[in-house]
Formats: C-alpha cells, structure tokens, sequence
C-alpha cells in the first residue's frame, strides 16, 4: 500500500512541526505496511492555475501522477489564521480541474482513494481546516474515513518556539500515538 503525504509547510529550511509530525506519521505507517512519500510542496515548482498543468517548468503533473498510483493522500498543513497554508490552498486549485471532470460526467482519477489530513499550531483552528478540506476530497471522488485526522494544537509549536525535533518527536509519540494508529487502521481500513 502507498500513500502521498503532500506537506504544505512554508519552511524551506529549518525545523517545521508539520514536517516532524509528517515523518512521526509516516514512521508509524511503516509499521503497518504503508509505504509513504513525503512531497515538501515548497521545494517544487508549482505556478498557480487551476489547470493539471499549466506548461514549461510545472512540476505539478509528476505529483498528480504520484497521487493517481497511490492508495492513500494525505495533505498535511499548519494553520495559519484559521487556514490552511497558501501552498495547501494551491495544491485544492491544482485539483480544480479534476472536479471539472466529474461535472461533465467524467472520472476524477481519485475514485476509491482515502483522504487523510494532518494539521499543526499552537492554537484552535483544526475544525475549519478539516472542514474545508474534508469537503474539497469529497468534491473530487475522496473518501475521508472516520478519524482519518492528526491535530496536534500545542503552545510548543507556536511560531518563535525553539522547541527541537527530539523534543516535539517526543511529544508526539507520548500524546498522539494513539490517534496516528487509529487514523492508519481507518486508512487502511477504508482503501482499496
């Protein structure tokens, strides 16, 4: 089995909670049998459009085609003012055109695939992302099983915090591990 983690952290460099959550989540389906792929959205090249692709230079086609082969995606994003980040939003523009195929009657490419989404911040918020986005996989053919989400909403994760990967792997492990294991069983569960 195979999942695409497509992680919207804005950090090129440097310590990002999202991404720490994301290899703790992946490390955890490894256990399972879930092979998965991290696409650090940031390190791509990914001009807006709302279009599969939008010509020389696009590196959006290689990630659809990643996302097609998988059994599992998962968007992973900090909230940021009670969104999620603006390269998550790009990625739901990218994807418009596959909802354009399912209006003219058409299959989206996503049929049968589970949806899973990761969040990360220092205050409330997760409700509203998961909303939005729970809505948008259902919009292009994506099933979102029950608990197929992982919030972790901690002042250690707060924009300015120092807090070290050990530190925040550790806190994952000892607080979420428990719904990670819960989002993987209703994964696999679910896909097909």
């Amino acid at each position: 089995m195979k999942a695409i983690i497509l992680l919207g952290t804005l950090k090129r460099t440097g310590l990002s909670n999202t991404e720490v959550l994301c290899d703790f989540l992946a490390g955890r389906m490894k256990r399972n049998g879930i092979e998965s792929e991290i696409i650090k959205l940031v390190e791509h090249e990914i001009p807006p459009g709302t279009y599969s692709d939008m010509g020389q230079g696009d590196e959006w086609p290689e990630i659809l085609k990643k996302m097609r082969e998988a059994s599992i995606i998962i968007i992973a994003t900090p909230i940021w003012w009670n969104n999620q980040s603006s390269l998550v939003q790009r990625v739901i523009e990218r994807l418009d055109e596959l909802h354009d195929h399912l209006l003219a009657g058409q299959p989206s490419g996503l049929e049968g695939k589970v949806g899973g989404i990761v969040i990360t911040g220092d205050s409330d918020g997760a409700q509203t992302v998961i909303g939005n986005l729970s809505n948008f996989f259902n919009a292009i053919g994506l099933l979102i099983p029950p608990f197929a989400t992982l919030s972790v909403l901690w002042e250690g994760q707060a924009k300015g915090k120092e807090t070290s990967r050990e530190e925040l792997m550790r806190k994952y492990e000892s607080d979420y591990a428990g719904a990670a294991d819960k989002m993987i069983t209703q994964l696999l569960e679910h896909a097909q």
